[in-house]
């Protein structure tokens, strides 16, 4: 979840949880034969680690602290469509959303317990019912997959799994599936899909009471928080203050106002460009009016383990999820310009190398995706964010009187100039239209290096024949 919100590295204190976490596993290692954790995981290397379990210190400066008082926490359920939007159960149930597939599933959220929630929700409905064994609602799919081969077994040594089962489950094979487009759950073929379905995404124990009854719900024996007027959360550790961290966020603010006046721009004398690398970037703005558009938008799941897609297929199918008629739209040189967190959700590549397959040489958007700007440089792929640039296009764009729906994909007219040697790029708004510039963040020569060269893989090799060469 750390690279889900952005970051590229989490630190996490070790608690008592997580020690016997390792313990256990650590035993299973010593026990059985076929563990191949037994080197990884040991009782030595737990002791080691809990011998000098890793800490902040204690003048540690943080860039941001928040707090969630989890006393207030009740069942959300994420969606549609996006993890953005949260709306309480206890809301979402009256409106009666009906369901046709639901998933329990994926690497990450159905380990055993996971699965033993989901199976409660059967078992309570069949205690509460006895003449009647609890079955999926009519017209509803229920998929299962556990999150591994070892948290499959867990759960069919209990019984959960065959609960699932007897309840009308389909089991999927353990690992990743539906999510990445693989295996059931698909649209096979003959049948038809229509782009305004609907996602959420919710507990185990929402979505095994939500397939029971076909509507999204809880379970029966889920009861409305009283007087809950919301999630508490906020800015600081939600104690009380003490004049000790008064003090120290003073002095914090102090250092970031210094940091910021220390770094006031001076003028540049130019970045060093590499002779194989373009001073200039230029082209016309495509824009993809959009927050949050992820890598599945980008590069379809169903494409991603397809090995033998040529360049010409994944440019026809780049955006394809996003807006079908981007392949149409989209020509060669333009600059594609998104909105906030574009290239958000999986780690897939494609989604940089579609966009190049596509023969778009650059990427702007308001922010980046942290995996997905990685990505792309790492493919030769340059992006920017220049958040100014979206508010003028949505200013433009979308106060247009003829506009009575919004183009997923719009030919704007507006070229953009990148001055990768000044680090500066200029915006002409359509014919006779305003011209502005904006700075942006320097090119490092060792960035120009791996873009140069194809790409990061590309450039190991290189650099790998250099070694080799200046060995012989």
């Amino acid at each position: 979840m750390t690279t889900e919100m952005g970051a590229l590295s989490g630190l996490f204190p070790v608690d008592k949880p997580l020690e016997r976490w390792l313990r256990n596993k650590a035993t299973e290692a010593v026990l059985l034969d076929h563990r191949t954790t037994r080197l990884r995981i040991t009782h030595e290397k737990v002791d080691e680690l809990f011998a000098n379990p890793l800490t902040a210190d204690r003048d540690a400066v943080y860039a941001k602290q928040l707090y969630l008082n989890l006393d207030t926490l009740a069942p959300y359920v994420s969606g549609p469509d996006s993890v953005k939007i949260g709306t309480p159960l206890h809301k979402l149930a009256p409106q009666h959303i009906k369901i046709n597939r639901a998933y329990i599933v994926s690497c990450t959220n159905s380990r055993a317990s996971d699965l033993a929630a989901a199976a409660k929700v059967f078992k309570d409905t069949a205690k509460a019912n006895p003449e009647t064994p609890p079955k999926i609602a009519e017209g509803v799919q229920l998929y299962i997959a556990a999150a591994s081969a070892p948290e499959q077994e867990a759960a069919e040594a209990v019984g959960d799994w065959q609960t699932l089962l007897d309840a009308g489950a389909q089991a999927l094979p353990a690992g990743c599936g539906p999510c990445i487009g693989l295996g059931l759950g698909l649209l096979e073929p003959g049948e038809v899909g229509i782009r305004d379905a609907q996602t959420y995404l919710a507990s185990p124990e929402v979505v095994a009471a939500s397939a029971l009854k076909g509507v999204i719900s809880g379970p029966d024996t889920y009861e409305v928080p009283t007087n809950w007027s919301g999630v508490k959360y906020g800015y600081g550790t939600g104690a009380e203050p003490t004049t000790e961290n008064k003090l120290s966020n003073f002095l914090e603010q102090m250092e970031s106002l210094i940091e910021r006046v220390e770094s006031i721009e001076t003028p540049k004398s130019g970045v060093d460009i590499l002779p194989s690398f373009p001073e200039k970037i230029s082209g016309e703005i495509i824009f993809c009016d959009a927050d949050n558009l992820n890598t599945d938008g980008i590069y379809p799941g169903k494409y991603t383990y397809q090995d033998n897609l040529s360049k010409e297929d994944m440019a026809h199918v780049c955006m394809e999820n996003y807006d079908p008629q981007f392949d149409s739209i989209a020509r060669p040189n333009d600059i594609l310009v998104s909105g906030s967190n574009f290239g958000c959700g999986s780690s897939r590549e494609q989604a940089a190398t579609a966009i190049l397959a596509k023969q778009i040489p650059l990427v702007v958007a308001g922010s980046l995706g942290n995996i997905f700007s990685r990505n792309s440089f790492n493919n030769a792929l340059p992006c920017l964010e220049v958040p100014q640039l979206v508010q003028r296009l949505r200013t433009r764009f979308t106060s247009l009187s003829d506009d009575t729906k919004r183009q997923l994909t719009r030919r704007t007219g507006w070229t953009l100039t990148w001055d990768v040697k000044q680090s500066l790029i200029e915006v002409q708004e359509g014919e006779g239209g305003e011209t502005w510039t904006e700075q942006v963040g320097e090119l490092s020569r060792n960035v120009q290096e791996i873009i140069a060269a194809g790409g990061l893989e590309a450039w190991v090799k290189a650099e790998i024949r250099k070694a080799a060469a200046a060995n012989t």
